[in-house]
């Protein structure tokens, strides 16, 4: 990279090398204009040498704290957990946050007071789902309801502790079975690996308790698919999306990607969509 043009981009780092940690860490290696991968921070960072050593240029591995102090942007990648730990450092140092574990935010709302405090700011990318600009535009209005149907493959819903504690048992089914009804704050604390969508689409529109989801598992299904449907003074619609699943087979492929677009965004001369 031209050493003038290193100079003036944004510095990034990811707090974890997932699936999707990975797939951002390449994408942003390719090169996108203002930003650079800069550091990522992992539990252990022998595990990702041989990826991180393939990158153009490497990054350099630090914590948590050091991605606060030395990058301008943070991308949480990481299990939802260690989201007060990878989030209050950048806010406190008036960092870009990008969340991806959007659940998590439910239980760690002291984190907008952070971001108030400080002059950092939480952005929560669209993820896997469709059509969250046209939700915060109706927000600007008056939502009737918002209600999203996801169905996914058996493994993609496999471990979710709601289905333990709830004795449900879909490792043998052979035909579509709903695994849970309730609302968006439910379901993240029931499913906090598979649906930060719902989170995503609660805070874009009418709040984590009013937002109605079903869960399906389909063995039938090879794609993560979601159904959203709303109903507001301004306009009425529906939004299908079938996503790809990564390696990860709880996250879609065009997560990563989402990401990027989000990041793209933050310099560009041209910004479309809201």
């Amino acid at each position: 990279m031209n050493s003038s043009l290193a100079a003036t981009s944004l510095k990034v780092g990811i707090a974890g090398l997932g699936a999707i940690g990975k797939s951002l860490a390449g994408l942003l290696d390719q090169g996108i204009p203002g930003l650079r991968l800069h550091a990522v921070a992992v539990r252990d960072a022998s595990k990702y040498a041989d990826f991180l050593d393939a990158l153009s240029v490497r990054p350099i591995t630090t914590d948590f704290e050091g991605l606060a102090r030395d990058c301008n942007v943070v991308i949480e990648c990481a299990p939802a957990a260690l989201v007060p730990d990878i989030v209050a450092p950048a806010l406190k140092a008036g960092r870009k946050v990008v969340v991806l574990s959007s659940g998590a935010l439910l239980a760690n709302m002291h984190l907008l007071d952070l971001a108030k405090e400080y002059g950092g700011q939480i952005m929560v990318p669209t993820g896997a789902l469709i059509g969250l600009d046209a939700v915060t535009a109706a927000a600007e209005g008056t939502i009737h309801s918002v209600t999203m149907t996801t169905r996914k493959p058996v493994r993609g819903l496999l471990g979710a502790p709601y289905l333990a504690q709830h004795n449900i048992s879909i490792e043998d089914i052979s035909e579509p079975m709903k695994v849970f009804s309730g609302s968006a704050r439910e379901a993240a604390l029931g499913f906090p690996a598979n649906l930060n969508v719902a989170v995503a689409l609660s805070l874009a529109g009418i709040g984590p308790d009013r937002t109605r989801l079903d869960i399906w598992a389909d063995p039938a299904l090879k794609r993560n698919t979601h159904t959203i449907v709303v109903d507001a003074d301004s306009a009425s619609f529906s939004m299908t999306i079938e996503n790809i699943p990564s390696e990860n087979p709880k996250t879609g492929r065009i997560t990563a990607l989402s990401v990027l677009s989000l990041l793209r965004k933050i310099g560009s001369p041209l910004r479309v969509g809201s």
